[in-house]
């Protein structure tokens, strides 16, 4: 290309009106948002990098653009030119689609309330906020507030691993006597990456501030650690906390576990294989119950049979995780399938998970709590909700603030429950329960009867 050429084509390039280039820029990421890129081995993961921090961060990209759009004007003194107009009606139509985005997110609290209206009673779905009314929106934002966090309390010794956990406590001590709820956080990171003090942290900081002991947990990670590694290390933390309950001031009757993605994943084996020795080497006799389970986005199926997964995924897994080929060891990888595991006995489930995930797909949490409540004695809540990525409770979203609250709610009604069949008492009777709210009992359920998997309808 001749020297001048390549000047004015330089040139040409420097040369596009800012507004135009920030208006291309803001719609192509506001339609990745809404519309991300599925099955793309190449695409996907960059398109929900994209969409997730869109998505969830909207209001903020919303205000970000607004002010940049402003000064842009004021930068052209009024000599507006055709691409410039064209730039601003592209910002347009980005800050639109991004609106729909943020309605999407809150309407989450109304898709939570209808996913348990069919088996939490109504008195407890009908309370304020308690993120307005005891100040706990606080600790959810900022990680501060009603409660106080002790760091890296070493678990189990492994391998040459040193595991450690996180504590999130209310500030307030146990009354004499007391023994509080307790719930054990599992973090993501398609079992290779992630650490404890990235996820579920708006969820400790809302329980601990409402009278709840949270644990958040390490375990070893691929591609050092294969199967059933990660599962031996939750269920090691899990003993570990009824062992220092007393401590703690926790109840080693009620400890319920959480998770998301792959800790999801091993949230919901940590649901239908408890005591089973296969994964409790060296504790077999440890009680790992669990009264209540809350995995988010998880992965339920190793096999990929619904073909939901990108076409790497089962290589992923063989290589990297399992360290064995499904033919070679069905029954490994049948036993590390929370959809193989399902039974009758298994604790209380809420599942959630986003119709806009492209990481791992909603079909597979579909079937998967639809086979759970077929089979299981206890309630299963499957919630659905629309327009969320994957990991979109990381952080402080408006979706995050209301479905830490209505996971919360969901927690301590099978708290509720679980002390009333325990001893025909509900924390009601024994004075204000976890918070210091008064709760109904189970009384107050209107008489409504478990009828199978309730979920959020998806987005259209």
């Amino acid at each position: 290309m001749p020297v001048g050429a390549g000047r004015a084509t330089a040139a040409s390039l420097t040369g596009v009106s800012p507004l135009l280039r920030q208006g291309v820029v803001r719609l192509v990421l506001a339609l990745n948002a809404r519309y991300p890129i599925h099955s793309n081995r190449v695409l996907t993961i960059p398109s929900f990098f994209a969409s997730w921090l869109t998505t969830e961060a909207a209001p903020v990209w919303l205000g970000w653009w607004g002010v940049r759009t402003v000064l842009g004007l004021r930068a052209r003194r009024g000599r507006l030119g055709v691409a410039d107009a064209v730039g601003v009606g592209l910002t347009g139509a980005a800050a639109a689609v991004l609106v729909r985005e943020i309605v999407d997110g809150a309407r989450a609290g109304e898709q939570l309330r209808g996913a348990l209206s069919g088996e939490v009673p109504a008195a407890f779905l009908d309370e304020r906020p308690r993120c307005d009314r005891r100040g706990a929106l606080l600790p959810v934002l900022n990680g501060r507030g009603r409660r106080r966090k002790v760091r890296g309390l070493v678990y189990r010794e492994v391998d040459g691993h040193r595991l450690r956990l996180d504590v999130y406590e209310p500030l307030d001590p146990p009354a004499p006597g007391e023994r509080r709820p307790a719930i054990i956080q599992i973090h993501g990171g398609a079992w290779v990456v992630g650490s404890k003090d990235e996820q579920g942290v708006p969820l400790l900081n809302h329980l601990a501030s409402l009278g709840w002991v949270g644990f958040n947990i390490e375990y070893r990670l691929s591609p050092t650690a294969k199967f059933p590694s990660h599962l031996v290390d939750c269920k090691a933390a899990l003993a570990w906390v009824r062992e220092h309950a007393e401590e703690f001031g926790v109840d080693p009757d009620f400890i319920a576990v959480t998770g998301g993605s792959a800790g999801g994943h091993l949230c919901a084996l940590m649901a239908l294989t408890e005591n089973d020795p296969e994964f409790q080497p060296g504790f077999a006799d440890a009680d790992t119950s669990v009264q209540a389970a809350v995995p988010f986005y998880g992965v339920y199926d190793l096999l990929d049979r619904g073909q939901d997964q990108l076409d790497t995924f089962l290589r992923f897994m063989e290589q990297v995780v399992m360290g064995s080929h499904p033919e070679q060891d069905p029954e490994g990888w049948a036993s590390y399938s929370p959809i193989d595991r399902i039974h009758g006995d298994a604790p209380p489930v809420m599942l959630l998970h986003g119709d806009a995930d492209v990481l791992v797909p909603v079909g597979g949490a579909r079937r998967f709590a639809a086979a759970l409540s077929r089979s299981s004695s206890n309630p299963v809540v499957y919630a659905e909700l629309q327009g969320a990525q994957h990991a979109f409770e990381i952080f402080p979203s408006v979706r995050t603030v209301q479905t830490v609250e209505y996971v919360e709610r969901f927690l301590t009604w099978v708290h509720e429950r679980a002390l009333e069949e325990r001893g025909g008492v509900t924390a009601t009777g024994r004075g204000p329960s976890p918070g210091g709210v008064d709760r109904p009992t189970m009384a107050d359920d209107g008489g409504r009867s478990r009828d199978g998997v309730v979920g959020a309808p998806g987005r259209s």
